[in-house]
């Protein structure tokens, strides 16, 4: 029997085939009427394919976790500069040798703040453990932004447990490598920060915000912002770690100010335990 062609699979390999062969010689691509349009890295990049490149900012992660069934996630986030105890031990040992003040005080701050990175382990553990035991359907799994500190704890925590972990990674100016606890199957990267956040609520059942700065608070406040005006349904908004969130905001100046209600501050749930942040979300969705 004759084996037949699909031409357009042919042409989708010659035109990768391209884009191959360009890449292999470190050369640059050169515009080219000719080459096919989705295959055209110079015409994507165009400031007119913008809406192109959201688009597939949204679907190539949509349909990845769809085929792993990802529907149900715990998102964690917290800051990127929190180091792991054994990392924060290392460094204030060798920072004591040394005898510079200055190396010291910031090696003793890595040390206290690597607890935050050791609770956000043993608390994506439970989740992971809670997981491992349910059909698919009734699985939660954990979901950071894919990049160090607390990002890494959490996604550690859950491949520690034998469970897929995903990662929501952003191209920073200063590229921000993935933390290498994310399942590589559902390690994505992304351009535009909105398609991330976006991306971080579609799936999330909970929300536990450990310390963290500018980036930490940009993320709980959308998803805070969302729930408040209805256009999420609620989630537990959990944060973690009372004394740091309290010496950072005064939420009763907003309601004497009549900037939000008294009822807003229930959105909020503060812990100081990963057990105690797990039975909230347990006892919320009645698990």
């Amino acid at each position: 029997m004759e084996q037949t062609h699909d031409l357009s699979q042919d042409r989708l390999a010659h035109a990768w085939a391209e884009l191959q062969a360009s890449s292999n010689d470190a050369a640059p691509l050169r515009p080219d009427a000719n080459r096919l349009a989705f295959a055209d890295p110079e015409f994507l990049l165009r400031r007119e394919t913008r809406s192109i490149r959201i688009q597939l900012e949204m679907l190539k992660p949509e349909l990845d976790q769809q085929a792993q069934g990802v529907e149900n996630t715990v998102v964690v986030f917290g800051s990127a500069r929190f180091p792991a105890p054994e990392q924060a031990n290392a460094a204030l040992k060798l920072a004591e040798e040394s005898g510079d003040e200055a190396a010291l005080a910031l090696a003793r701050r890595h040390v206290r703040n690597a607890y935050y990175y050791d609770q956000a382990r043993l608390f994506a553990r439970l989740v992971a453990g809670y997981s491992k035991l349910r059909q698919p359907a009734e699985q939660m799994f954990v979901c950071t932004g894919g990049g160090p500190g607390i990002m890494e704890a959490a996604n550690r925590g859950a491949q520690e447990m034998g469970e897929l972990t995903v990662g929501l990674n952003v191209v920073l100016p200063h590229e921000q490598t993935s933390n290498p606890y994310v399942s590589p199957s559902l390690n994505f990267k992304f351009h535009y920060f909105a398609l991330r956040k976006m991306h971080f609520m579609m799936r999330a059942k909970a929300l536990v915000v450990f310390p963290g700065g500018f980036g930490t608070l940009d993320e709980l406040f959308e998803i805070i912002t969302l729930v408040q005006t209805r256009k999420a349904k609620p989630v537990p908004i959990i944060l973690f770690g009372t004394e740091y969130w309290k010496r950072l905001f005064n939420f009763d100046v907003m309601i004497e100010e009549g900037a939000i209600s008294p009822e807003d501050l229930k959105l909020m749930r503060y812990v100081d335990d990963p057990q105690v942040a797990w039975d909230a979300i347990k006892t919320f969705y009645e698990l």
